[in-house]
């Protein structure tokens, strides 16, 4: 079992930055496959950025450029540098992790609120 503890969400004007993170409990975090996705009503949860155990990155079109993922396995944690925010990015954002057997785990959300 792996439990994920989100942090960092908030509101913010347009043009700003927040930077999310996760932190992660059980498990082997240096073997996951981590990720971030986000969630509005109505819609259905989707991929934001996610970051191989070796390290390999990749992002949705929306967010290239504006965001970047990155872990610490020291620290069982990882991290969405969110910059240059606009409305649209307004969400739930979820971690998520997917252990070496395939297990999958997510986190409880935090809120991201982009106001223009």
């Amino acid at each position: 079992q792996v439990q994920l503890v989100e942090s960092g969400g908030g509101l913010v004007q347009a043009g700003g930055s927040l930077r999310l993170s996760c932190v992660a409990s059980g498990g082997i975090f240096s073997k996951n496959t981590m990720g971030w996705y986000r969630q509005v009503p109505g819609k259905q949860r989707e991929l934001v950025a996610r970051i191989s155990s070796g390290g390999s990155t990749n992002y949705a079109d929306s967010v290239k450029g504006r965001f970047t993922i990155s872990r610490d396995n020291a620290k069982n944690g990882v991290y969405l540098q969110m910059n240059s925010l606009q409305p649209e990015d307004t969400a739930v954002y979820y971690c998520n992790a997917i252990t070496a057997s395939g297990g999958r785990y997510w986190g409880q959300g935090t809120q991201v609120t982009v106001s223009s």
